[in-house]
């Protein structure tokens, strides 16, 4: 009993609470659900009428307060329980009856809460999508109405909200049934019918969902039901979907004229009309649609809003490609703007659109005249002297129609009207500053720019609607500089690429314009017999931007991470095709290398990246060598070999994470590495060259044509190395011997080598020791002669003549027994000679 009282309790406390809004629906619903199960909890085995009338009540209330917040499924169990108590309720009530009168009185008391039950299970299961179930309940309760006959309203009204749930839900079968099912029940009483109104609704609705269901199949009932509806109640939203039906099923002009005229007497609004009219003209009826527009003013005769009409008559004269008459139509207007029949300021604003919008498209397809013309127009409606910032845009669009025809007088006039009007507007300085560029007038083009960066800075607070962001500014100062790029205007070009770079602050619109300047820039410089000096200096000065502002965009929050890297990468990649492109000019090349790899050092360092850093800096330090070589003064030779260095100091410590990344076995970097530095060291005279190179004799894995290499550099002028040298081209004599088929024509050139570097030409003051070390040499030589028939014949002949020289040096200076030594050592290698034999012997 005490569970039962807190129940009830409970119960009234969420009734008041909810009177007073204190607690949302859905906590309702949860506390009801909370008193109803408690309730249900303490019922007997057999209950009094009272306790199960509350049960019904309360079953049907929770259950209904579910279904309300959308959680139609916890709501079932509930109904069912109602259901079961109304049972229960009649099968007690009989008990006590004694009469038949009774026993009728009571059915009638029970049948009521049964149609609600009923109602809120058909509610639940549309809301759960079980079509079949909710038909059964409405159909039981359709069937009950002959006794309840005040629901009848109720169920019409709820099989309409059915309808227009399952209809937004595209669920158009089930909508047209529902629909149908209300307009039926709502006909079955009159006495307590929804009324005309809401029958006509019903059946408007019912034909929309006709129409858009299948327009072709179920033509014929859209059509039954909005004739229908218009009987029930005429409104202007059944004429105007009975025309829309009627146009979609193909009607003839006749049968449309015949709809039109059904509704001749119906007040209707004056936009109704016009929505009217132009439906029909977009539907390609133009004299049905013409005919009723020009129906329209006797209507609405003393309406201000008469101006909207001749707007769609314009409107629909130029989309249907008749513009002589829309011209008409518009002089005849601007004849009235003086005669006293002005247009209303909202209409007069949409025709400046209309005739700017037209003017626009002739623009667009480079018909500048009747751009002009279009222009005028909108001109007429202005007073002369009269200042408006629309007026100075539009002055200002007439302005590039007649640089476009070549009028530069005309679009000055144009331009000093539009500074008249609207003199501190970013958009008037830029086309003062287009007129100036084409007149060669620089200081002037200047001026213009400086003006142009300050108001992109701040933007102007008078602006309005053409009010200037930071974007329209940075757009306005990226064509400002592509404008004079075009027209050889190059410092215009950088003062206003410096503003682009220095002063606007988003990163993302300042880029979008770098880019689109390289790539203006590029077609230039590809041009042929383009003078490529000031657009190397221009392009350089905008990849310079470019990466002065990823340094700095390191503080800008709407400025990403990804965004930067992004643009990073498409900066150093294209720095590094200019530079391929650049291949004839090798400063250029190296210039852009270098600035490949330090733009390359803004995106993360991947293996892609790290490769990409280490062949910028290894072609870098190759051209400042191959610069170096070239005849140019000792202190510039000095400054490239010195820039090669830094560079190659760089690209080693990058080439030592590069080789943790993978196998790099077969990659000549190592070697090119060595090469280079070397190269540079030695021209540097550097005096560590010699530790740099110790281990480099102890490396098993080095080439024999790597030694070759180092061999000749250090004695290329200005270096001079000959120990280094001969050490060299010993390591890689030896190397040569060590092979498993020796190639008898690189060994001879290499021992050649060798031979020069260790006996020079013309001395013959030689150490005993030197005069052994060089007599091996030439015992080697013999050796591998005798062993091949490959060896160069000249190599013979000149071996044969060194070391008769030698003994001839030797016999000079009274060293009789060496001289013997090397003319007899020169006669061993003739017997080895073919066709020059007889002429030495």
């Amino acid at each position: 009993l005490q569970v039962e009282e807190s129940a009830i309790s409970l119960w009234n406390w969420t009734v008041t609470k909810h009177t007073g809004a204190v607690i949302s629906d859905e906590q309702r619903a949860k506390l009801r659900f909370v008193a109803c199960r408690l309730i249900c909890l303490c019922e007997g085995s057999d209950p009094p009428e009272g306790t199960i009338r509350r049960q019904i009540l309360m079953s049907m209330k929770t259950g209904k307060g579910w279904i309300d917040i959308g959680k139609a499924g916890l709501a079932d169990g509930f109904l069912e329980n109602a259901m079961s108590s109304i049972e229960k309720l009649y099968v007690k009530l009989r008990k006590g009856s004694e009469s038949e009168a009774d026993i009728q009185m009571h059915r009638a008391d029970v049948e009521k809460s049964l149609f609600k039950v009923l109602s809120y299970q058909a509610e639940s299961a549309v809301a759960q999508g079980d079509f079949q179930k909710a038909v059964m309940c409405v159909q039981r309760c359709k069937d009950m109405l002959m006794k309840l006959p005040k629901e009848t309203c109720y169920l019409s009204i709820l099989c309409y909200n059915f309808g227009v749930e399952t209809y937004e839900g595209k669920r158009y079968e089930q909508s047209s049934f529902w629909l149908s099912q209300s307009y039926d029940i709502g006909k079955m009483d009159i006495k307590y019918s929804v009324g005309k109104e809401m029958q006509a609704k019903v059946l408007r609705l019912l034909a929309t969902t006709y129409f858009e269901w299948d327009c072709s199949l179920y033509m014929d009932k859209a059509l039954k039901a909005i004739s229908l509806a218009n009987q029930e109640n005429l409104h202007p939203a059944g004429f105007f979907l009975k025309v829309k039906i009627l146009l979609k099923s193909g009607a003839s002009d006749e049968d449309i004229n015949s709809a039109l005229a059904e509704f001749t007497h119906l007040e209707m609004s004056l936009d109704f009309c016009l929505n009217t009219a132009k439906l029909l003209l977009e539907h390609g009826r133009e004299s049905v649609g013409f005919d009723f527009l020009k129906s329209v003013p006797e209507r609405f005769e003393s309406s201000p809003d008469l101006g909207k009409i001749t707007l769609l008559h314009i409107e629909f004269l130029l989309q249907n490609k008749r513009e002589l008459l829309a011209k008409q139509k518009i002089e005849e207007v601007i004849i009235g703007h003086y005669t006293g029949k002005q247009l209303l300021p909202e209409a007069l604003n949409q025709l400046h659109i209309i005739l700017w919008d037209r003017a626009a498209k002739h623009y667009e397809e480079k018909s500048y005249s009747e751009a002009l013309h279009w222009y005028n127009y909108s001109v007429s409606f202005y007073t002369p002297g009269q200042i408006d910032q629309n007026l100075a845009k539009l002055q200002r669009n007439m302005a590039s129609c007649y640089l476009h025809l070549k009028q530069v007088d005309k679009a000055k006039e144009a331009v000093k009207q539009a500074e008249r009007c609207d003199p501190n507007s970013i958009f008037t300085k830029f086309s003062v500053y287009k007129i100036a560029v084409l007149e060669n007038d620089t200081d002037k083009a200047m001026e213009a720019v400086i003006e142009m960066g300050k108001l992109a800075e701040k933007p102007s607070e008078h602006e309005d609607k053409l009010r200037v962001d930071k974007n329209t500014g940075s757009n306005l100062l990226s064509l400002a500089a592509q404008i004079a790029l075009e027209n050889d205007q190059q410092i215009v070009a950088i003062k206003a690429l410096e503003y682009l770079s220095e002063h606007l602050q988003d990163c993302q619109q300042l880029f979008a314009s770098l880019k689109c300047l390289v790539r203006l820039m590029l077609s230039k410089i590809m041009a042929e017999n383009e003078e490529k000096r000031w657009w190397y200096f221009v392009l350089n000065c905008t990849f310079s931007a470019a990466r002065k502002k990823l340094a700095e965009s390191f503080t800008e929050d709407k400025f990403t991470g990804d965004m930067r890297i992004l643009e990073a990468h498409w900066f150093r990649k294209v720095a590094w095709n200019l530079a391929v492109q650049f291949k004839d000019t090798p400063e250029k090349m190296r210039d852009f290398f270098v600035l490949s790899f330090k733009l390359s050092q803004f995106c993360p360092s991947d293996k892609a990246v790290l490769i990409a850093q280490k062949t910028c800096l290894l072609m870098a330090a190759a051209v400042d060598l191959e610069m170096g070589r070239q005849q140019v003064t000792p202190s510039e030779q000095t400054e490239l070999f010195s820039q090669a260095l830094q560079h190659l100091q760089t690209c080693k410590e990058i080439w030592k994470v590069l080789k943790l990344t993978g196998d790099f076995a077969k990659d000549p970097t190592d070697t090119l590495l060595l090469l280079y530095e070397f190269e540079a060291r030695s021209k540097l005279n550097d005096p560590t060259l010699h530790n740099l190179m110790e281990p480099v004799w102890e490396q098993p894995q080095i080439e024999i044509k790597t030694l070759e290499i180092i061999a000749s550099l250090a004695m290329e002028s200005p270096a001079r190395y000959p120990v280094l040298c001969k050490k060299a081209l010993k390591s890689a004599l030896n190397l040569h011997r060590k092979q498993a088929v020796i190639d008898a024509v690189k060994f001879s050139k290499c021992l050649h080598s060798l031979i020069n570097i260790s006996l020079p030409t013309g001395l013959t003051d030689l150490d005993t020791c030197v005069l052994q070390e060089v007599w091996d040499y030439f015992e080697d030589a013999l050796s591998v002669v005798s062993s091949t028939d490959a060896y160069p014949e000249m190599e013979i002949l000149w071996l044969m003549t060194r070391a008769w020289n030698t003994g001839i040096f030797q016999y000079t200076v009274g060293k009789y027994k060496e001289a013997e030594q090397w003319c007899g050592l020169g006669m061993r290698f003739l017997n080895h000679l073919g066709s020059l034999k007889k002429s030495y012997e």
